[in-house]
């Protein structure tokens, strides 16, 4: 993955509430058979090359792909020789439907984002922190807060790649204060998100199955600030003391960028409308969003000649040979090449891992899990191994299994698997969207093992986490 190609999962998030997955079309649990445990080896064994990625030096699309394919290839043929290949057939279009909708809402994000880095967005930003003589220390709190107050609202993905955009121009050169800002970052963007229906996939699939109205999510305001501050002002401790060491100078965005970001928040407003207001899947607001992008390249397209040759105009009169400097290396601003640029290993890497989900679902795992977990183990206990669990394997199937099975617990212990699906990502980097993206946005600054270096620190969070919410919402454990 590369930097700039920032992904927006997560609106994705607000924005496939009907998310289902393969379980859906079970008919025959295959948990206890060869082809079952094959799959799961197959799977686990993707996962361990995932996490050798720095390593080997082998892009993260490539063996969740092979284990895509390979798993469906198995229950393709043990469906097959049981007579059940519609079966089979049917819970692959219905997972291969859950991923174009994705793929062609990542594609509107990326595009939006690229656009923004292409206007230099992100290059005036940094001008203008380093020109504020901002320190390393101020930095990294500056990032890390706006990502906490910016999730709820744009979801924790979108955030954390935004922000992270910000600390790779900020921070070049610094690796350490990188590595540390991208976690930082990852932390604050999952526990913001964890107490809003829009901040990530998990809270929104418990909102719209009713288990907890919109405005009872805020019981997780302080639970989630305490997850985010505590392994913050410890990490804090490391960030260097100095300031960045670059040339300050005065970075011009291009003609647009204003505008581009008012039609990147318009396109998230119609999407989420969409869902709301028509119930349809909101990649059909993206994608009209991107209808915007593209009319107002066509403006910008039209009327460059004449915006050339106004500015030049006033350049030679200002005397101005920087700017007509500038001036003489303008080309159209083209959309297409914006599509083009997106991350493709990261939407690669999200086909995999659904595909690779769907199956397990199908052969009836997550079932499994979700049984033993609710029947066996006291609520509270199994609630706090969710979040656990989701910093390995995906919170959205995790949390999808546990709506499934619909088991009986108070208001709180929904409100607690809600906290611990959200903010347990932040244990290990593969176990959110937003770390997965910002292993690839940071240019290999932050890697699955830097940030497992900090894990202990982040457990200490996830445990305050879940102490304050049963100590300061321990009237809503009342069955």
């Amino acid at each position: 993955m590369v930097p700039k190609y920032y992904i927006f999962i997560s609106l994705i998030i607000c924005i496939f509430p009907n998310i289902s997955y393969a379980s859906d079309f079970s008919v025959n649990n295959m948990t206890s058979t060869w082809v079952g445990y094959s799959c799961v080896l197959i799977f686990i064994i993707a996962y361990a090359v995932v996490m050798m990625e720095e390593k080997i030096s082998l892009r993260k699309s490539k063996p969740v792909l092979v284990s895509a394919g390979l798993i469906w290839a198995l229950i393709g043929y043990s469906y097959h020789q049981m007579g059940l290949s519609e079966s089979a057939k049917a819970a692959l279009e219905h997972n291969l439907l859950e991923y174009a909708e994705l793929l062609m809402f990542l594609l509107v994000a990326m595009t939006y984002i690229n656009a923004m880095e292409e206007r230099r967005l992100f290059d005036y930003l940094k001008s203008w922190m380093i020109n504020k003589g901002f320190k390393f220390t101020t930095l990294y709190w500056f990032t890390g807060i706006l990502s906490f107050c910016i999730s709820p609202i744009a979801d924790n993905l979108t955030t954390a790649l935004l922000m992270c955009a910000v600390v790779m121009k900020v921070g070049e050169g610094n690796k350490k204060f990188i590595t540390l800002s991208c976690i930082n970052i990852v932390i604050a963007a999952n526990a913001g998100g964890a107490f809003s229906p829009f901040g990530d996939i998990t809270t929104l699939m418990v909102w719209q199955t009713g288990k907890v109205e919109f405005a009872q999510f805020f019981d997780l305001f302080i639970p989630c600030i305490i997850n985010y501050f505590l392994p913050a002002l410890i990490i804090a401790i490391f960030i260097p003391k100095d300031a960045p060491k670059l040339e300050s100078k005065n970075i011009r965005m291009k003609r647009g960028a204003k505008r581009i970001v008012f039609l990147f928040l318009s396109t998230i407003i119609t999407a989420v409308y969409f869902h709301i207001g028509f119930d349809f899947p909101p990649v059909l607001g993206m994608m009209l969003g991107l209808s915007y992008l593209q009319l107002f390249g066509f403006y910008l397209r039209r009327t460059l000649p004449k915006f050339v040759a106004k500015e030049t105009e006033l350049a030679r009169i200002r005397n101005d040979m920087d700017r007509l400097k500038s001036l003489g290396s303008v080309v159209p601003f083209d959309v297409f090449k914006r599509i083009s640029n997106a991350e493709w290993d990261t939407l690669l890497f999200f086909y995999g891992v659904v595909m690779s989900v769907g199956g397990l679902s199908l052969l009836g795992y997550l079932g499994l899990v979700s049984n033993l977990a609710y029947t066996q183990w006291d609520p509270l206990w199994a609630n706090v191994s969710v979040g656990i669990i989701s910093s390995i394997v995906d919170n959205i199937p995790v949390m999808y299994a546990v709506l499934t099975m619909d088991p009986i617990m108070s208001h709180g212990h929904w409100l607690l698997v809600t906290l611990t699906a959200g903010v347990g990502g932040s244990l290990l980097s593969i176990g959110s969207a937003a770390g997965v993206a910002l292993m690839g946005a940071s240019e290999g600054k932050y890697t699955f093992i830097s940030h497992l270096k900090w894990t202990p620190v982040i457990f200490l969070g996830y445990v305050a986490s879940v102490i304050a919410h049963l100590w300061l919402n321990s009237a809503l454990f009342a069955m």
